[in-house]
């Protein structure tokens, strides 16, 4: 399908515009504060869209649509609802404790809690997955869909996004990515609305929907399941939840950056709400398209990575459809653009400042921080291409299974840190570094395995061992983390209703479908 005159002109006016405001917005960020975290002075819309617009992409709108039009069906919307709940804990009990510290970056509370080493390794796992799984994803899945919809080259459009995330993200840093967001994520969820109602009418409406596909709307499935057994549910799906929203540098540099404790906790529970429509417009959708193209879903070579571009190909007329492209390809480059200032913050802050220059000035800082940026574009640029390869099972899987190998033992030393003060260095360390070999052999002897069920089964080992450690030989004199002067760490009040709310509709939710 070639690209209509007017669908050009939609998506050149959009990313004018969101280019040209986010590069105004974060005109003169000279020092590391302002680059780093937009100078510690987002408020809670910026915080909410941004936190949505980063974390959807086309991870989702490929990845995760394709899980929907393939074996888990609205299963793998767990991984939507079950945020919402999370996010609710991480405005309550994760952010108060990390702006209360004031520090830049999620590895540097773990100097303050055990170690220097402790931080280093977690900056350095979370810059190795964001290059060569996050960003990598982001770039191929984005390159994916503009050459299913549009039949534009595969490589051709890994470099076209890449260079438009690295323009606005080298030049501005958070800020200039926040306003970028607030642009992009209104635009995808938008976007994202128009396909389902397309679809659910090229399906014969909502009735005939439901009808032709109640065997995939649940959300509960066999604990046999490969990709979303129940027995995740229990365990294993929170890992890489509450690894994510509440530890992964690449989501919690925009909630660091907040005005003030309250507009931090409002800007992630306007989020946790964003992430209760998420199923109905992503998975929704390539449940319609498996339904509409299955044949070519299933033809030879084929694969369920294909279902949301084959809706929007096949349903959407130009003009709109130059908009839909241009939100789809908004919320790559918008995730990109966050990983982008986050690796970089990581390598910054805690690897070139803390190891390498610990006299940098900021000036100098925010040089590094941009050489960078540019370095892994051109890194990933040349990896993403590859990520097509029947290996990985899908770009979802291959994104999940890599994660395995860092987040439970992450989440296993953040938990004993933030809420056990005896916990010694030695039980954090041994956490971070004995998580890759653990998983590693739990994905060599037991591949068969779903992932989910693997990551639970890392935690609690890990658990335990952090338990012993801590029994044996806990601190003396718990350690005293650095407090954060001059800054608003008045909670939200609206938090006491607004996040019970959000678990009762999850409830509702998963009751409906079950």
């Amino acid at each position: 399908m070639s690209l209509h005159w007017a669908d050009l002109a939609i998506f050149i006016l959009f990313f004018t515009v969101v280019v040209g405001v986010s590069v105004y917005k974060s005109r003169r960020q000279k020092t590391g504060e302002e680059f780093f975290l937009a100078g510690r002075g987002l408020i809670w819309p910026l915080i909410g869209f941004s936190l949505i617009a980063a974390n959807i992409s086309t991870e989702h709108f490929v990845g995760m649509s394709g899980q929907g039009a393939g074996l888990a069906g609205l299963a793998v919307a767990s991984y939507e609802w079950m945020a919402a709940i999370v996010l609710v804990f991480v405005a309550a009990f994760f952010l108060p404790k990390f702006l209360r510290s004031g520090i830049y970056t999620i590895p540097e509370f773990l100097e303050y809690r055990y170690s220097s080493t402790a931080r280093a390794i977690m900056a350095f796992y979370q810059v190795i997955v964001y290059i060569a799984v996050s960003i990598a994803a982001v770039v191929y899945t984005g390159a994916l869909a503009l050459h299913t919809i549009f039949d534009l080259d595969l490589t051709l459009s890994v470099w076209l996004i890449g260079f438009i995330a690295a323009i606005y993200t080298t030049w501005g840093g958070l800020k200039a990515v926040a306003w970028a967001d607030l642009f992009q994520g209104s635009g995808l969820i938008l976007g994202g609305l128009v396909v389902m109602v397309l679809g659910f009418k090229a399906v014969g409406g909502v009735k005939a929907f439901f009808l032709a596909n109640s065997e995939k709307l649940h959300v509960i499935l066999p604990a046999d399941h490969p990709v979303v057994p129940w027995t995740a549910l229990v365990i294993g799906l929170w890992i890489p939840n509450f690894y994510y929203w509440g530890l992964n540098q690449f989501i919690t540099q925009r909630t660091l950056a907040a005005r003030s404790l309250s507009q931090g906790q409002l800007g992630i529970i306007w989020a946790a709400f964003l992430k209760l429509l998420i199923p109905f417009i992503i998975i929704f959708p390539g449940i319609m398209s498996y339904q509409l193209f299955r044949d070519k879903i299933t033809a030879p070579g084929a694969t369920t990575d294909m279902a949301y571009p084959l809706l929007i190909r096949n349903l959407v007329g130009p003009g709109l459809r130059g908009f839909i492209l241009a939100a789809i390809a908004g919320a790559v480059i918008s995730t990109l653009g966050s990983l982008l200032n986050s690796v970089s913050t990581l390598l910054t802050m805690d690897l070139y400042k803390r190891h390498l220059k610990k006299d940098a000035s900021s000036e100098s800082l925010v040089k590094i921080g941009r050489i960078a940026n540019l370095v892994f574009v051109f890194c990933v640029c040349l990896l993403a291409p590859h990520l097509g390869d029947p290996r990985f099972k899908g770009i979802f899987n291959y994104i999940q299974e890599f994660q395995g190998y860092i987040s439970p033992g992450i989440l296993a030393a953040f938990i004993f840190g933030l809420f056990n003060k005896r916990t010694p260095p030695a039980a954090g360390l041994t956490s971070l570094l004995a998580c890759v070999p653990i998983y590693g052999f739990l994905q060599w002897q037991f591949g068969q395995i779903a992932f989910l069920n693997r990551m639970a089964i890392t935690f609690i080992i890990l658990i335990i061992i952090m338990t012993l450690i801590t029994l044996i030989k806990p601190l003396r004199q718990p350690k005293q983390l650095p407090v954060q002067t001059n800054f608003d760490l008045r909670p939200a009040r609206a938090l006491r209703w607004l996040g019970p709310l959000i678990i009762i509709i999850t409830l509702i939710l998963y009751a409906i479908f079950w």
